[in-house]
């Protein structure tokens, strides 16, 4: 016996971010509003350790490993960087578990969830944002990877050197080679779909720290341990001067993750619990980070007298090693921590981004592509040693990820208060609760605007004033994020208790996510043509006989309520 199945004309565009079928598309979700890829998950199945491998993928990178070295020659003490390194990362955990919180309920990305505080259209706007800088990002991380690769061919193959003397648009041939053979491996580990990305990012992690002991204990039976410093400034300030120079040191740790922060939920959906997120979040972060950095400045302060100079980039460490062995295995092993991060935070989000716009004609793969293809065309290896160039283009854009953060935490957390009817953010009737004026909240739009312009301001003029030898304030940019954030949050609250827009359905329960019950979104896709759709109602026969067969089917079935733990009382925050 067959039955009618409920992904048919209507679902137009073929899920790519997880197994067809993986999404609850329901019959009466608008196609200019969905696919697969963003409808709510009918299983969410990733446990504590796919979690806290993410964070591996996030924290051991290129620029993981020299924002975790400078933190220690910034002149302070020991006991001062490890207390600024614990402060910082409990900040992005805490943060992290916040913007998890309102996906994994729901079981919707990013820019899904936006709809509940931008509105059904204005979602668009911290989407386009947020996918601009990750295409940026992408591009650079790819480059970076090459370069790491280069090393390994210039080892192995010595008439590859040739390629350094011929260049196209700014880079060699070698380097186009080695960006080309990266930027494919990673489309390729892409257009295989999420699952398969959890697989590296579960093996990628434990990989990446096996060859960072191994190298540090290579570097340290070189050096001799007794050599080796927590402190690699030449410099120490004093106590009192010491302690914006530790504020500093907090803000740069929560900046470097504030991307991965604003990106977590397109993860944390994938969660099986909010508290199985946590756990990942827990171990992922404070504990996971402070481990890495401290092997980090181990390796590093092993790099004096075993070359004769501080070495802070892992790539010119590797570049260093005269055993040809130990430069392929360093050398591949920073290729895959780069193409870990590089995945995990400017290629999957930027995919739900861009097919958030055109859901109909632009898939969770077809999206990705936009940011491959666009990243390339940006040409990052000419503008990348340019810190002028980062810092007036993508510190613009970089600049307005706080206060998308704000505005988001204020619209689930106070003005929704965590309720939310997950089928309302499918549909385009004028009627429905996210319609807000014309598809977007004004209240959003105007807190994006009123935070972003003074957050931008802060992050150039600092700079330009002190390049144009008038006076120096830059230290203010180094709290920009803190300073969007909280600007977004207070004016979008302000906003809302002017001109309340966000609904909090108030003695509803059905198909209502309230922040206490795991799987809310997994309500059986048996519901009425939601007004202005267009679509019949389904069959409620077809659609019966299609629920039994997927609950007999483990890797497909929509989760019976019996499926997932329901809370009792309600889950903390953090």
């Amino acid at each position: 016996m067959t039955s009618t199945p409920l992904t048919g004309p209507h679902d137009l565009v073929e899920a790519a971010g997880h197994p067809h079928g993986g999404g609850n598309m329901k019959p009466h979700y608008d196609e200019r509003l969905a696919n697969e890829d963003l409808a709510p998950l009918r299983k969410q199945k990733w446990s504590s350790y796919n979690i806290f491998a993410f964070w591996m993928s996030d924290v051991h990178s290129v620029g993981g490993y020299v924002t975790a070295g400078s933190l220690f020659a910034l002149g302070l003490q020991s006991w001062q960087v490890l207390v600024a390194l614990i402060a910082g990362i409990v900040i992005v955990q805490v943060f992290a578990n916040m913007v998890a919180k309102p996906s994994q309920k729901t079981g919707v990305p990013y820019p899904v969830i936006n709809r509940v505080v931008f509105g059904i259209r204005g979602a668009n706007i911290p989407a386009i944002i947020r996918g601009l800088i990750a295409i940026a990002w992408y591009g650079v991380q790819t480059f970076l990877a090459a370069e790491s690769l280069n090393i390994v061919f210039l080892k192995f193959i010595p008439g590859s050197a040739a390629l350094l003397d011929v260049s196209f648009a700014g880079l060699s041939a070698l380097g186009w080679i080695s960006y080309a053979i990266l930027w494919t491996a990673q489309f390729l580990l892409f257009w295989n779909g999420m699952e398969v990305i959890r697989r590296f990012i579960d093996w990628a992690g434990p990989a990446v720290y096996l060859v960072m002991i191994v190298l540090a204990v290579y570097l340290v039976s070189q050096a001799g341990i007794q050599n080796i410093s927590f402190t690699l400034s030449t410099t120490q300030l004093d106590f009192w001067a010491s302690i914006p120079v530790m504020f500093a040191a907090i803000a740069l740790v929560v900046s470097y993750f504030s991307g991965p922060m604003l990106n977590f939920g397109d993860f944390a959906r994938y969660g099986k619990s909010f508290a199985a997120v946590k756990k990942g979040n827990f171990w992922g972060l404070p504990i996971n980070f402070l481990f890495f950095s401290l092997l980090t400045v181990i390796t590093a302060s092993a790099t004096v007298p075993v070359f004769g100079a501080l070495i802070t980039d892992p790539i010119k460490t590797v570049e260093q090693i005269d055993t040809p062995f130990g430069i392929l295995l360093g050398g591949l092993t920073f290729v895959t921590a780069t193409v870990g991060i590089n995945i995990v935070a400017n290629f999957i989000s930027p995919a739900f981004d861009f097919s958030n716009v055109a859901p109909k004609k632009i898939s969770w793969r077809a999206g990705g592509m936009i940011a491959a293809v666009g990243s390339t065309f940006l040409m990052p290896w000419n503008w990348y040693s340019n810190a002028d160039a980062i810092h007036y283009s993508l510190g613009v854009l970089g600049a307005l990820i706080g206060p998308l953060f704000g505005i988001l935490i204020a619209g689930y957390y106070i003005a929704a208060r965590q309720r939310v009817k997950v089928d309302a953010m499918f549909t385009m009737d004028a009627e429905g609760p996210y319609w807000y004026r014309n598809g977007f909240n004004p209240n959003a739009v105007k807190a994006v605007i009123a935070a972003g312009v003074p957050t931008v301001l802060i992050a150039i003029f600092p700079k330009l004033f002190a390049d144009l030898g008038l006076f120096n304030i830059s230290a203010i940019s180094d709290y920009s994020w803190f300073i969007g954030c909280g600007l977004g949050y207070v004016l979008f609250l302000l906003f809302e208790r002017m001109d309340p827009r966000i609904p909090t359905f108030d003695g509803e329960t059905e198909g209502i996510s309230d922040g206490t019950v795991d799987a809310v979104a997994e309500a059986p896709a048996v519901a009425a043509p939601v007004p202005g759709s267009g679509v019949p109602a389904p069959d409620a026969a077809a659609v019966l006989a299609r629920e039994a067969q997927d609950a007999a089917t483990p890797e497909r079935g929509t989760v019976p309520s019996l499926d997932r733990p329901v809370a009792g009382p309600r889950e903390a925050l953090a």
